[in-house]
């Protein structure tokens, strides 16, 4: 058996302190230089190792101040289901709610933007073709837990009514509430949800270590006449939320 890296010899080191209340929430931890010196290792292990424990969220980095114990967080129940999604009200902020916070997003909608070769691949048109794209950032209590980009073809939306998410009489309704204002019947989802690291960029957005461990699924919504409506990708930190599939199940089906 291969013997265990150094630097996940001292993270676990610094967890057990942590552990033991030797550091509690919000303390300051000695420098690298201080550590490394009393664990016998160099200071790249223990910034490996404090890297490791911040995308963790056992600890967070502080710019020009150093690394503090972080305070403890209450992961996110995030819920996919084909039931979540009503006309009177939003899933996510009825997961928030759950946990005792309150859920709201921030967003961004850029019209006629040429699709990208994978885009236009899982919404079936040329490469090219028009969409529009939403960036979207789910917030609970005003901090970012989530993030999403959304793509719709425009020539299925544009000159209607609800050819913005996040704008007109049918704002925040919802992919198959939108759809249905246009006689679109949105019959089912797919999901393909796939664990990497985060990029620079989502880390910066959503408060976390470059490269934590983030969950991303690509969830495309299909027409009742098998056209794809619409095509997602969500990235949710695995620090800070967990995710929950509800699956219905027909009896008569049994």
């Amino acid at each position: 058996m291969s013997e265990q890296p150094p630097y996940l010899r001292i993270a676990d080191v610094l967890r057990r302190r942590v552990g033991e209340h030797e550091w509690t929430p919000g303390d300051r931890l000695p420098s690298r230089a201080q550590i490394a010196q009393e664990c016998g290792v160099g200071e790249n292990v223990v910034r490996r190792a404090q890297e490791l424990l911040i995308s963790q969220g056992v600890l967070e980095g502080r710019a020009g101040s150093g690394t503090y114990v972080a305070e403890p967080r209450q992961r996110v129940r995030v819920v996919r289901s084909s039931a979540r999604e009503q006309p009177d009200g939003s899933p996510f902020r009825a997961d928030m709610k759950a946990v005792g916070r309150q859920g709201d997003w921030e967003s961004r909608t850029e019209a006629k933007v040429p699709a990208p070769a994978e885009i236009a691949g899982r919404l079936g048109v040329a490469e090219g073709d028009l969409c529009v794209r939403t960036d979207y950032e789910f917030l609970g209590d005003g901090r970012p837990v989530q993030l999403s980009t959304s793509w719709e073809p425009y020539d299925l939306t544009g000159g209607t009514l609800v050819v913005l998410p996040e704008g007109g009489p049918h704002a925040g309704a919802g992919v198959v509430n939108r759809m249905a204002a246009i006689g679109v019947v949105v019959s089912h989802a797919v999901e393909q949800p796939e664990p990497r690291q985060a990029s620079a960029e989502e880390a910066s957005l959503l408060g976390i270590q470059k490269a934590a461990l983030v969950t991303h699924i690509r969830r495309t919504y299909f027409s009742d006449q098998g056209r794809p409506v619409e095509t997602a990708d969500i990235v949710v930190p695995a620090a800070l939320c967990e995710i929950v599939y509800e699956i219905p199940v027909n009896p008569s089906l049994q």
